[in-house]
């Protein structure tokens, strides 16, 4: 950097005060310069570019590029929430069901009343068959966000995986309730 900074000095000071134009104009091409040049590590220190570029990447579908950008967020603010929770989701696009509880667990550690990493929390417990660890983070869930109706939906799918149609009904019922538009009122007919 003392090397580019000396060599545009160098060239500005070529410049005659006495041509404004040119001298704005050489002004926002070493400007220009500099920031092309050195944008990387400008922003290699600040954790929401990283945070930034992985969310961009992991809306492109390439999963891998976001968790290694969420990971370097993290490793430059350990207490960055959001970016646990959002490393935990792309994880759990590629099937790494334990990988998004631990970073799910993570961001609860440091916001407990995070109630939707709760429930993403539970949801993947339910895929990897931890139904009664699932209901318990659904439930959290819900004492959070009493009119979390997804809450409540999912919990009633895995009550009823685990042969309690009583208590699944009950939770289906009230996310129909909540949100007359969801499947919920469909499954309260079908099953209960």
């Amino acid at each position: 950097m003392k090397k580019r900074t000396a060599f545009i000095g160098a060239i500005l000071s070529l410049i005659p005060l006495w041509q404004p134009l040119i001298i704005k104009t050489g002004v926002v091409l070493s400007t220009t310069g500099l920031m092309l040049l050195g944008s990387e590590k400008i922003h290699a220190r600040d954790n929401s570019y990283y945070f930034n570029s992985a969310y961009d990447k992991g809306e492109k579908g390439d999963h891998y590029g976001a968790i290694s950008d969420y990971s370097k967020a993290i490793e430059i603010n350990p207490k960055f929430t959001q970016a646990y929770f959002n490393r935990g989701w792309n994880k759990e696009q590629l099937k790494d069901y334990y990988g998004a509880i631990s970073d799910y667990s993570k961001a609860i550690e440091i916001n407990s009343k995070y109630s939707d990493a709760y429930y993403n929390r539970g949801w993947n417990k339910d895929e990897i068959g931890d139904y009664y660890g699932a209901i318990s983070d659904y439930s959290k869930a819900i004492e959070i966000n009493p009119r979390d109706s997804d809450a409540y939906y999912n919990r009633g799918i895995t009550k009823e995986k685990i042969g309690d149609l009583k208590g699944a009904c009950s939770d289906w019922r009230q996310s129909a309730y909540l949100s007359p538009n969801n499947v919920a009122a469909k499954w309260v007919r079908d099953q209960c």
